[in-house]
């Protein structure tokens, strides 16, 4: 056991887990593509080009600190390792032991992102001992033609897709989707993207940050300088297959309509007006993010208020609670 989670044993003066909603300070990160849409979800931002706001992270050094309750100030990773049945829950913890099998984000792309892809688990173990990267997108504005590119618009091959490289020509064989508020999009690892310019969104991912980058648009930086391409490592983790990765789903109010449902996530859409029950095993943790509006959370007789822009951690241990308010919320948990 660490020094820091001797220390939260000796700050609460117990060893029996607190359950309650967490809700973690967000991780700013500035980027090159950034801007300053993340205010509009209550985020301090401390320059004009920030864009992403990590909610729910243990990756490296990027490990989010609660805000508030009895855990205020402690770490998702000493509360992961100190209680991770408790939070993650039994079926979790077996697979995944005391890590944070996911990452939660909000991106605000003022410019184009690069285009790009991640690796598969099996690649990403191999080179980076890490998970690979399936992700998921949920659109929550969009200025007018504001677009996105998924995939290849017909089916390709390493050979044809150097050579557009070469000639710079690439987005030209590209899948692009104009996208509006509510537009919901599942990259598969291997599947080339990039977010356009004018697009704020919620990602919902496994935990990595292992991204090959392969054409960047030709910018460079304030200094000149153009950033690093993977392009070699790129070669083998590309799906060169055409898909449509768009979800088309069900709005039911006070109902979890599903969006995605894969081995590494289930998300489902959930549209609030009056109440919403949940009552569930202790073997996974769920998050709510609330894209619009605002809710309460209520668990035995404590009400836990939450708005727009909070991502919201509800340990394992909870089991039966409800939610009420006026909110349109993604749900999200491990179906193992």
């Amino acid at each position: 056991m660490n020094s820091k989670i001797k220390h939260i044993n000796k700050s609460l003066n117990t060893s029996e887990f607190v359950s309650y909603p967490l809700h973690f300070q967000p991780i700013l990160k500035d980027r090159i593509w950034g801007g300053t849409k993340l205010t509009t979800l209550g985020k301090n931002l401390p320059s004009n080009t920030i864009g992403e706001s990590w909610e729910i992270s243990m990756i490296d050094n990027d490990v989010n600190i609660a805000t508030s309750g009895i855990y205020q100030g402690q770490t998702i990773a000493d509360l992961v390792h100190l209680f991770p049945e408790e939070i993650l829950g039994k079926k979790v913890y077996a697979k995944y032991g005391n890590q944070f099998p996911l990452l939660f984000k909000f991106l605000d792309a003022k410019t184009d992102l690069s285009i790009q892809l991640h690796p598969n688990d099996e690649l990403a173990k191999k080179r980076h001992n890490t998970f690979g990267k399936t992700e998921m997108w949920y659109i929550m504005q969009a200025d007018e033609n504001a677009r996105i590119i998924l995939g290849f618009e017909k089916d390709s091959s390493a050979d044809e897709y150097l050579q557009h490289l070469a000639n710079k020509t690439l987005p030209t064989v590209l899948k692009e989707y104009y996208v509006k508020k509510g537009d919901v999009f599942f990259i598969e690892t291997g599947t080339i993207h990039a977010i356009g310019g004018g697009i704020l969104l919620a990602e919902i991912q496994q935990t990595s940050d292992i991204t090959y980058r392969v054409y960047d648009w030709d910018r460079v930086d304030d200094q000149g300088n153009e950033r690093e391409l993977h392009v070699d490592l790129a070669l083998d983790a590309i799906n060169y297959e055409s898909k449509d990765p768009k979800i088309n789903y069900t709005k039911d109010n006070n109902q979890a309509n599903n969006l995605v449902d894969c081995p590494f996530f289930t998300t489902n859409y959930l549209p609030l007006t009056t109440t919403y029950n949940v009552n569930k095993t202790d073997d996974y943790f769920l998050v709510y993010i609330c894209t619009e509006g605002d809710f309460c959370l209520f668990i035995n007789d404590e009400q836990f208020s939450f708005k727009e822009g909070d991502t919201v951690l509800v340990p394992a241990k909870c089991t039966q609670f409800k939610i009420e308010g006026k909110a349109t919320l993604l749900e999200v948990y491990i179906n193992l």
